[in-house]
């Protein structure tokens, strides 16, 4: 009996825990509470379908006549409450304050809709059992509420991608951000957080305060995804070790910094995304033991970034789980590692271009059967002529990249089975011809054979239908007028990418009459000349490239290119349009203005005329280029509504028009140029003004009026400023002091009437000052010790009222001056980027130079044209880079001292106009790189040197020196003691 009541009871048991079985608790589960089941309904009217954005129809996701744990994308627990809601890739827009009603969710998935809407409104802290928040490509901007820094049950957070969604739905891209609360305080409370996404949120404000903060706070977390976040600083080791981290992506932070720790035997990394990040460093050799390492990216974006170097480990070849590894764009040398099926048996992408590999391409490489992509580009392989039939033993190969490699490239072998690839790439690769193996390749949609020697008729197979994307730039093909097909290749493909630059192309290719898909077409650096055919501007296009040709009208049959009925306004995707180095002449159309999708419009150096268009429309305008026209009147106010301008060329037209402050509301205007127009009146000061500006240049115009001290305060983030040749007076504001990122400050050519600004000395980044030309007076002085102008690498002071002595201090005030650069291989530039590059115009050789690009390199010191005197100090030999020297025109004595011999990298020197006197010193023939010399109209007496440098300088080096003799004079000297013979009568003195 004791042995039946035991299996009762065990029975009973066994029947109530199966009855309390999702699977046997439907209706249960389906009977929903009351006050649950009201805020899903309250939720459903307050949501609507809205693809792109526009309103569509309201929600009827649920049926009311149902119970509402059955619907869909709603999961319930046993007693009726409503714990989980997934709406994700649903379109939906509108409200959900209803589900802050919903105490007991755990997991909120409203991912990929497009509410487009900021978080503020919303209570997530009513929400305490949250362990699953997914918000992530649903159009919300602005600041994270602090609300979900509450939810400290959270284990998986994601409000990552919000750009996709507008992207998606064609609109201009918003962000999350970080401010308030800021990034310490989102996360510390959330303990037991295994999965942070967080990429494309903007914490560019937090400095490296998030990366301490996150590794201290988060022990449990296991994935950290924060691509694209702006992120910077020094990423810890730290990260890397955690005990239960699985994935990490950084990526697309450029100003992260960072280096691979030594990791330990069974690290349980399975991702590592660091590609486009500033980490350097080393792979280390320890690499081999993440054992379950699947994907492994340390690609670099271009060389402004550092780079992992070194040689890559042999052990990499060994990660059994490895199925992507791209370290392109780094700095790896030596030889690719042994890769081989046995011990990669899973690898599928395998991208090393773009570093200085050597060596051979190892035959275990081919023994990769899995492999799909594969690029070795851009390195140093030692292999002359190496055959291309080697790579397709790879049979599931459907991409290669042998950019930048001697190949050898054979007749087709009709025994060889080519894989069928769908991209190739064989840029600069020293081809002849097209390679014919090209024509049994029937899956080909990207096709790259750019900057090769390839000559004469293209070939009909060339053209296969499946083709999209086409490079043959830099070749010198011709493309005929019609291309014949025969009945293999009855139609030429749709293409959608087509770059034809530099293929001295004399005409528009006719087979383009019928590419109604083209999205991106550039056939840029060609010989077109007349006028763009109709039939060119296709409502598909999204980037169009004509720029330097010899094209004169953008309109086949109509002169009047300011008709909103010209073809070019068709174009109604058009986001990037380049004519710039053409021929065209006529008004700007004005339809350009009216393109909401027109993001980059360049038009530079062409003989347009009549006014700016008006902007209105263009409210995705990012950089716009018109300088070098004949524009002329005002500003087009429209302008300010161009929220997203990033920069402005206007310069060198006849505009004529008043500082445009109004432009300062812009608020990622980064770049503001002017130059050579007529502007005029002061510039005056509104608050708020310029928050991004970085570069300003408004030289050669006719501004007048005092500098304004809250001018600068505002602009306080300028990296380069340009007011030279203008109307200026009154003193240097002081608030100059303010702008701690300045780099070029240039004021020459104006009415300024001060001292030396010697509190520039606070600019740590200061590297050009041009002060020449104005009205500046008394002796230069300095009144603090420390590290003056740490980078100044060229003062100009020319042409002023300066007086007084060359004190010890200001040469020991020019400490950039004094190191010798010596990366002269590969050479930098002041403000070396895409939109602007600085520029200078300084006395060089004798004559005034105008600079294109600011070497770093180039250092110059001129104080020419002032009232010094005194002697010239032994103290100059310190400025140890200087190129150029120019005292000429000032009222120096003595001798020229022997310490400008140590100076050798002088190339000019000008001790003119004067009163040195003595002997020329042998040591300056030590200046081996010395082009130029003037040393005329002083008091030197005695012989000429004659070795090195000063066998090439003429009689105009020494003019106005009547007791200087020998060679190039014809004024001799006796053989002893230098004395001069007398001058004939004939000759000059």
């Amino acid at each position: 009996m004791e042995n039946l009541g035991i299996l009762t009871a065990l029975f009973f048991l066994f029947s109530s825990s199966t009855s309390l079985h999702p699977s046997s608790q439907t209706n249960l589960q389906n009977h929903c509470l009351d006050d649950q089941r009201s805020a899903l309904l309250q939720l459903q009217h307050h949501l609507y379908y809205a693809p792109n954005f526009t309103f569509s129809s309201k929600l009827e996701l649920w049926d009311p006549n149902t119970q509402c744990c059955s619907w869909k994308g709603v999961t319930c627990d046993a007693l009726g409450h409503v714990i989980g809601i997934d709406l994700s890739y649903q379109n939906l827009s509108g409200s959900f304050y209803s589900i802050f009603n919903l105490h007991h969710l755990q997991r909120l998935n409203l991912a990929a809709n497009n509410f487009n809407t900021t978080l503020f409104q919303y209570g997530f802290g009513k929400l305490p059992n949250l362990t699953h928040l997914d918000l992530s490509a649903s159009c919300f901007h602005d600041q994270i509420p602090v609300g979900i820094s509450y939810l400290t049950r959270l284990v998986s957070l994601n409000l990552s991608y919000q750009d996709d969604c507008y992207w998606r739905n064609d609109q201009s891209s918003a962000s999350l951000k970080l401010e308030k609360p800021n990034f310490k305080t989102l996360i510390k409370k959330m303990r037991s957080l295994r999965e942070l996404y967080l990429d494309g949120v903007n914490i560019s404000s937090q400095s490296s305060e998030w990366c301490e903060t996150t590794s201290l706070s988060l022990p449990k977390l296991s994935v950290l995804s924060m691509s694209n976040c702006d992120l910077n600083g020094h990423f810890p080791a730290e990260f890397f070790l955690l005990p239960k981290m699985q994935r990490i992506d950084i990526s697309d932070n450029s100003r992260l910094m960072g280096q691979l720790p030594e990791f330990p035997i069974n690290n349980t990394l399975e991702v590592l995304s660091l590609q486009y990040t500033n980490f350097s460093g080393k792979l280390p050799e320890s690499i081999s033991n993440l054992k379950l390492l699947r994907v492994l990216t340390l690609s670099k974006l271009s060389l402004n970034f550092n780079s992992i170097s070194g040689s890559i480990p042999p052990s990499i070849a060994n990660l059994s789980s490895l199925v992507e590894l791209d370290l392109s764009g780094n700095n790896f040398n030596g030889l690719i590692p042994p890769f081989h099926r046995s011990g990669v048996p899973n690898l599928a992408y395998l991208d090393l271009s773009r570093n200085r590999l050597s060596g051979s391409i190892p035959s275990s490489l081919f023994t990769l059967s899995t492999l799909q992509t594969l690029s070795l580009g851009y390195n140093s392989f030692s292999d002359y002529q190496l055959k291309l039939d080697m790579f397709f033993q790879l049979n599931n190969l459907r991409f290669l990249d042998l950019s930048n490699m001697s190949l050898l490239i054979g007749s087709h072998n009709k025994s060889l089975t080519f894989p069928q690839l769908e991209g190739l790439a064989l840029r600069s690769c020293n081809l002849t011809e097209f390679p014919e193996f090209i024509k049994s390749q029937n899956k080909l949609t990207s096709l790259h054979l750019s900057n090769n020697r390839i000559h004469g008729l293209d070939p009909n197979w060339l053209w296969k239908t499946t083709l999209i994307w086409v490079d043959l730039s830099s070749n010198r093909i011709d493309i005929p007028n019609q291309i014949a097909f025969d009945d293999a290749i009855s139609s030429f493909p749709m293409l959608r990418w087509l770059h034809l630059q530099s293929c001295n192309i004399s005409t528009f290719p006719a087979f383009l009459k019928s590419q109604e898909s083209l999205e991106d077409l550039d056939l840029s650096n060609n010989k077109i000349s007349g006028a763009v055919p109709n039939w060119v501007w296709k409502k598909s296009l999204q980037s169009l490239n004509l720029s330097n040709n010899s094209l004169t009208s953008l309109d086949q049959f109509s002169s009047n290119q300011d008709s909103l009925r010209a073809p070019i306004c068709n174009l109604s995707q058009l986001q990037s349009f380049d004519a710039s180095f053409n021929k065209l002449s006529g008004s700007i159309p004005s339809c350009l203005g009216n393109i909401n999708t027109l993001s980059f419009l360049y038009l530079q150096q062409n003989n347009f005329s009549g006014s700016i268009p008006d902007f209105g429309g263009a409210t995705q305008l990012y950089a716009l280029k018109l300088k070098d026209n004949k524009l002329e009147g005002k500003l087009p106010r429209s302008l300010a509504n161009c929220t997203m301008l990033y920069a402005v060329n206007l310069g060198n037209n006849t505009l004529h028009d008043t500082f445009p402050l109004w432009l300062g509301k812009l608020p990622g205007l980064m770049v503001l140029l002017l130059r050579a127009n007529r502007f005029y009146g002061p510039i005056k000061h509104l608050e708020n003004n310029f928050p991004k500006l970085d570069v300003l240049d408004i030289a050669s115009n006719n501004f007048s009026g005092q500098l304004s001290i809250e001018f600068f305060q505002a602009t306080h983030k300028l990296r380069s400023l340009k007011i030279n040749g203008n109307n200026l007076e009154g003193k240097l504001p002081r608030s100059l002091a303010n702008c701690k990122k300045l780099e070029v400050l240039d004021l020459g050519k104006n009415m300024i009437h001060d001292t030396f600004p010697y509190w520039l000395v606070k600019l740590p980044l200061l590297k050009v000052l041009i002060l020449r030309s104005n009205r500046f007076y008394g002796s230069i002085k300095f009144f603090e010790d420390g590290n003056a102008f740490p980078m100044l690498h060229i003062l100009d002071l020319a042409y002023n009222n300066f007086s007084g002595e060359v004190s010890v201090d200001f040469f020991q005030s020019l400490r950039g001056m004094m190191v010798i650069d010596g990366n002269k291989v590969k050479p930098s530039y002041v403000g070396d980027n895409y939109y602007y590059k600085d520029s200078v115009t300084i006395m060089n050789r004798g004559f005034e130079i105008f600079y294109q690009k600011i070497l770093t390199l180039l250092t110059c010191l001129d104080l020419s044209n002032n009232n010094f005197h005194g002697r010239i100090l032994e103290e100059v030999q310190d400025l140890k880079s200087l190129h150029v020297l120019n005292l000429s025109y000032n009222g120096l004595f003595g001798p020229i001292p022997s310490a400008l011999g140590s100076l050798t990298e002088l190339e000019s020197l000008d001790l003119s106009r004067n009163s040195f006197s003595g002997k020329i010193p042998p040591q300056l023939t030590s200046l081996t790189f010395l082009a130029v010399l003037n040393l005329s109209y002083n008091q030197l007496d005695g012989r000429i040197p004659e070795s090195n440098q000063f066998g090439t300088f003429s009689n105009d080096s020494y003019i106005g020196n009547p007791r200087l003799c020998g060679v190039p004079l014809t004024r001799k000297c006796n053989e002893v003691g230098s004395k001069m013979l007398p001058p004939k009568e004939d000759e000059d003195l």
